[in-house]
């Protein structure tokens, strides 16, 4: 019984830390420079520094869009999508690091900020 109790302690723990349990975060979405999205949200972490937003709502972020997944592609330069809610991945772009704020990413016409 001690040995299924400190079983299942380790795995809570394991779940609670681990990457893919996501975090709260304040979301700060633009796009063609008006603020689609501002507000509490979910950060998941990806392997390599890569990371994907959601609302904590059963509700798209903004217009349609659930998730918005930010793929690191080198040092610096991310690759954006957004999911819609029917299913498409649509490709925004190329995103560089922001160099005088580090929780941003931006793109042509977007920008993505997660705090």
């Amino acid at each position: 019984m001690r040995i299924l109790f400190i079983s299942v302690a380790l795995l809570f723990v394991l779940v609670q830390n681990s990457p893919a349990a996501g975090k709260t975060v304040t979301c700060e979405i633009y796009s063609g420079g008006t603020v689609a999205f501002k507000g509490k949200c979910q950060y998941l972490p990806e392997a390599g520094g890569s990371f994907s937003l959601s609302n904590f709502k059963e509700k798209p972020l903004f217009e349609g869009v659930e998730i918005v997944s930010v793929t690191i592609v080198e040092k610096g330069v991310a690759e954006v999508r957004g999911l819609t809610s029917n299913g498409n991945n649509s490709r925004w772009g190329e995103a560089t690091r922001s160099p005088t704020d580090k929780a941003c990413w931006v793109g042509a016409d977007f920008k993505i900020c997660a705090r």
